[in-house]
């Protein structure tokens, strides 16, 4: 299988792509990529130390710049400070998140209010001042949200998530609608399972493997590559995407449609079976 960059030499030359939740993780494979196409690359995340370290495994012409996504007196340095560097920004990446599985009712409000004041607050803390500024000065912009397919069906024990993450999607539709006319497009990518080390580790802890696998349980019986993702968000953030506004991309291998079905399940019926009830359906005895 080809997991290979698919988009031509230099597409994202000249432009700025700024990431939040950079440093690490889905982030940093995008912005890898990013940096591949020709891009000039802003990351934060909370740790100046791993900002520091990604940009230099990198290269490229990146400004790694730590801060606080929930505020926006920090958001707005980050962006000075960039448009300092760089001169503009063209393109946001609404990256950060955070997430953790849990029965809900054993959730604090400061549990919850940890995961929806950096997926949904942090999304638009940099969605309205960049955007400001865009429509300030008169300049198109292009920005790309990860949300997830339970933003639209909700999901069990990652209420915290499914909450904020339905307001990002409603808050790309929206600003899709409503700042069109200022030539500023958004979009969206909900991503399937595609592993990363710190986020798996509080989504699937080991002890979790002892009840299930999770990979064989998907429909293709593998998880989705870093590569894979990187190259929808290349795409939904240059020129070749110019057409496409208030999309969300769903990229997980099938998996949420699979388990949506009313009777997809009946596929572990053995195909022997199907003569059984074939007659039965038809009221023919045996």
């Amino acid at each position: 299988m080809n997991f290979s960059g698919m988009l031509k030499e230099d597409t994202l030359k000249n432009k700025t792509i700024l990431i939040t939740g950079g440093g690490t993780g889905l982030g940093k494979s995008m912005g890898k990529y990013f940096v591949e196409l020709g891009a000039n690359l802003i990351i934060t995340s909370r740790r100046q130390e791993v900002l520091n370290k990604t940009a230099t495994e990198l290269g490229g012409n990146i400004l790694p710049l730590a801060g606080d996504v929930r505020d926006h007196k920090d958001v707005q340095r980050i962006l000075d400070a960039s448009l300092e560097k760089f001169g503009t920004i063209d393109g946001l990446l609404n990256n950060a998140a955070g997430n953790f599985i849990s029965p809900t009712e054993r959730l604090s409000p400061k549990a919850f209010d940890v995961v929806v004041d950096i997926v949904l607050k942090g999304t638009y803390n940099y969605s309205l001042l960049l955007g400001k500024y865009w429509i300030e000065n008169k300049q198109p912009g292009v920005m790309l949200n990860i949300v997830t397919t339970y933003a639209w069906t909700g999901s069990s024990f990652v209420a915290p998530s499914a909450a904020a993450k339905g307001g990002v999607l409603a808050l790309t539709r929206s600003l899709a609608a409503e700042w069109v006319k200022y030539g500023i497009r958004c979009n969206a990518i909900a991503p399937g399972p595609f592993p990363t080390k710190g986020a798996w580790d509080r989504l699937f802890p080991k002890p979790i493997s002892t009840f299930f696998n999770f990979e064989k349980s998907l429909p293709m019986k593998r998880y989705g590559n870093h590569q894979e993702l990187a190259n929808l968000a290349a795409y939904m953030l240059s020129d070749y995407s110019a057409y496409m506004n208030g999309e969300v991309v769903t990229l997980d291998g099938g998996e949420w449609i699979h388990n949506a079905g009313e009777f997809n399940k009946l596929e572990k019926i053995p195909k022997k079976a199907w003569a059984i009830i074939e007659r039965a359906v038809r009221g023919k005895k045996k």
